[in-house]
């Protein structure tokens, strides 16, 4: 059917709800905005489903979530996973706890028990549940940091992490097989509840969970010594950080934790910013203020669903609170952990490192510096959580630590996507060890630097919405494929990866060697100088990513190259729109 029958299907059938047809009335004279929302299903991403809230197939709405759990069900079903059951959490977002309490009851209509979370509760605690129940899924109803309007909806396999091949594809075939929304099944929750089939989970994972988190640290002694004399702002950005983030703080040992007011509570409208991000500076606004009220060492920011984590440290010498990227709090958490362990002789022969192929190049000095092996891994965190299953099946490899450069990263093994929480405890503690030494976390930060090399990194998006959007993205993408670049910015292209077509080819031989990874639509240019560059179309948002990085011989240095490089990037993207 086209996007037309489609919509007059939504609006004839009485299996949607009145309100759902009200909404598709009122756009009826608009064929663009019905065109948008019907021409397509709404797509698996890195991030599973994620999407504007609204009706028809292409937007997030309980029709859309019932299709995509009977998906997962019949997966589950085929898989023999039924008796296991399925974890449910979901955060502070519009339709949150509508949406789960829609997939809890089709997953109880398919005879699959749905473990449902009392309230919000942040995804790495969603990872944790999974396989602390033993259920066979789990499914987080969150959008991350993406705008109010947004929400989503993340599937987890067994093992604790999002899924990846053949898991994911095996869903999303099932869900796609599902051609009639209305022949999706549901019950009631009161019948549901009557067959043991959903049950009310909470306070008992969250005290394992905090427990885990807590079980991170590496220098509780330092805590100890010096918990009186850090001050913490913190802030959840209206999400599902708070209390977990403020519990394991307080019972670690902290005294002086100030946690931003206006930003304190759940809020789907996300009324302080833009967009949650803290990514973004305008996420800090409020924190930098009450940071320099109370003279605060650091200043902590997590997204709605708690996995990424911003913060801003103070540089004692200027006096100027300075933002570290992800890059750069997971490069200095990195080097902590791995300093600490190395201390207490904790690091073991087979010790592994795990980044994405778009995370700085300073992570593979660390990990060279402790003399660990270093793996890198496609975009999104369910690759580093397949690490360390891996690990975990073959004996082989102990995993130490992982990170991307979207703000994310995880230390231990209790959970497989990054923990915000965790990191939050982390570098709380790091910042009570430099600190004693009479150093700030920008001091340690430095530090790095002039051990390892002046790297520096960043990255660039250019949104193109809609269905003319998508068709560029896929033109920029093959325009680069067929036409290997030579140069960037004076840098030479040493050798281009295409991971759809799983090759490495050598620009200056011509030789060709397999990638290793998984097929995705990404290119990677390895460029002279320790510098580089890649290219890939964003799976949770209608962009085209450009990350790079550069070594400098000072920051400054490293800074002037590296704006140089991303000025020629868009300048030839431009170009091509």
């Amino acid at each position: 059917m086209g996007y037309m029958d489609i919509y007059n299907e939504w609006l004839s059938n009485p299996y949607f709800d009145e309100e759902t047809k009200k909404e598709l009335r009122s756009i009826a004279d608009d064929e663009k905005e019905i065109k948008e929302r019907f021409y397509t299903d709404l797509e698996f991403g890195t991030a599973g489903l994620r999407g504007i809230i609204g009706a028809g197939i292409n937007r997030m709405n309980i029709y859309v979530v019932r299709r995509a759990t009977q998906g997962l069900a019949n997966y589950i079903i085929a898989q023999n996973g039924k008796e296991k059951g399925v974890a449910i959490a979901f955060d502070s977002r519009r339709m949150s706890p509508e949406f789960a309490q829609e997939a809890a009851l089709t997953l109880a209509a398919n005879g699959i028990k749905a473990y449902i979370f009392e309230s919000l509760r942040p995804t790495p605690e969603l990872s944790f549940a999974v396989r602390e129940l033993g259920c066979i899924a789990g499914i987080n109803i969150t959008a991350s940091h993406n705008p109010p309007d947004y929400n989503g909806y993340k599937v987890y396999w067994e093992d604790g992490a999002q899924f990846t091949p053949p898991h994911d594809k095996g869903v999303t075939k099932e869900v796609l097989a599902i051609t009639d929304l209305s022949t999706v099944k549901t019950m009631k929750k009161e019948e549901a509840i009557e067959k043991g089939l959903y049950e009310v989970i909470g306070k008992e994972i969250d005290d394992k969970f905090i427990g885990h988190v807590k079980a991170q640290v590496v220098n509780q002694d330092c805590i100890d010594k010096m918990q009186d004399q850090i001050k913490i702002v913190y802030t959840p950005l209206h999400g599902t950080g708070n209390i977990p983030a403020r519990r394991a703080l307080h019972e670690l040992g902290f005294k002086h934790v100030y946690v931003v007011p206006e930003q304190e509570w759940p809020d789907g409208e996300f009324p302080t910013v833009s967009y949650p991000n803290p990514e973004a500076e305008e996420a800090f606004s409020l924190g930098l203020e009450l940071a320099k009220k109370i003279d605060a060492d650091l200043v902590l920011a997590t997204d709605p669903d708690a996995d990424r984590l911003g913060v801003y440290v103070k540089d004692s010498k200027s006096g100027d609170y300075i933002p570290l990227t992800g890059n750069m709090s997971g490069a200095l958490l990195c080097d902590y952990v791995l300093s600490q362990k190395k201390a207490n002789g904790q690091i073991p022969a087979d010790g592994a490192v795990v980044k994405s192929i778009v995370s700085t190049n300073l992570i593979d000095a660390v990990a060279k510096g402790y003399e660990v092996d270093l793996i890198e891994v496609l975009t999104g965190f369910k690759y580093i959580g397949q690490q360390i299953l891996k690990m975990e099946q073959t004996g082989k490899g102990t995993y130490l630590f992982g990170m991307e450069e979207s703000y994310g990263c995880l230390i231990g093994t209790y959970a497989r996507d990054k923990d915000a929480i965790s990191a939050t405890v982390a570098l709380c503690e790091a910042a009570c060890y430099y600190k004693a030494q009479g150093k700030t976390l920008w001091d340690a930060m430095v530090e790095m630097y002039e051990t390892y090399g002046y790297y520096y990194d960043s990255v660039k998006a250019i949104t193109l919405a809609g269905i003319e959007g998508i068709a560029k993205i896929k033109e920029i993408l093959e325009t680069l494929r067929t036409n290997t670049p030579t140069q960037f910015s004076g840098y030479e292209v040493v050798s281009a990866r295409d991971y759809q077509a799983d090759t490495i080819k050598n620009m200056k031989t011509g030789e060709v060697t397999p990638t290793g990874l998984p097929t995705s639509n990404v290119l990677y240019y390895d460029l002279s100088d320790d510098a580089w560059l890649c290219v890939r179309p964003s799976g949770t948002e209608p962009k085209v990513k450009f990350y790079y990085g550069v070594k400098g011989s000072s920051l400054t240095d490293a800074k002037e190259k590296s704006d140089a490089l991303g000025e020629e990037v868009l300048a030839m993207i431009n170009k091509m729109l």
